[in-house]
């Protein structure tokens, strides 16, 4: 939780310092326990794990679904109205802004919310919904509506959200015909 702590604080210039993040961020605190609630998910205590996530919930208002699968320093800033399902996944490294939801979009069976890949940046009221694939390093702007998949080093903004910028990695040959990937 420590190592969360100062992750946070290097991201967010208004933190002034470890233990502000520890006592008063909502959105660390909110992750704090869907770990607990997701540990007693995967015990197979589902009525405990749900009323720690309820609890967790009417504590920082983020609700995170005690199924979801959430990776290691994901920063959520002003958590208020965050909701993430039961089947999403969130790599490491992603920043979720306030009022973000990373939905369904159907009633069925199985994986039926967005995989969030690694450093992925989600701004304010973005909605991601349904079984959705979003890359690496991809940026999804404020109030945007995400319904199909957003390829990697992508920026998505709008409703429906659509791509603005792509970022270009090619792949280069130097004399030694080795590969290098450069920009």
């Amino acid at each position: 939780m420590l190592a969360a702590a100062k992750y946070i604080v290097n991201q967010d210039p208004a933190a002034k310092g470890v233990w502000e993040v520890l006592l008063t961020y909502s959105g660390f605190h909110a992750l704090g326990f869907y770990r607990v609630a997701h540990w007693l998910y995967q015990h197979h205590r589902y009525l405990l794990a749900a009323m720690i996530a309820h609890f967790g919930k009417r504590v920082t208002d983020v609700e995170i679904h005690p199924g979801a699968q959430i990776g290691h320093h994901v920063f959520i800033d002003h958590g208020h109205g965050v909701v993430i399902g039961e089947t999403a996944i969130v790599g490491d490294y992603v920043t979720i802004l306030h009022g973000v939801t990373l939905g369904s979009r159907h009633n069925e069976t199985g994986r039926r919310h967005p995989y969030v890949a690694n450093h992925v940046f989600i701004g304010a009221n973005a909605l991601l919904l349904g079984r959705i694939n979003v890359g690496a390093r991809a940026k999804v702007g404020a109030g945007t509506v995400v319904l199909a998949d957003i390829p990697a080093d992508a920026t998505v903004v709008g409703n429906p959200g659509r791509i603005v910028h792509q970022e270009s990695h090619t792949v280069i040959r130097n004399y030694s015909n080795s590969v290098a990937s450069g920009v």
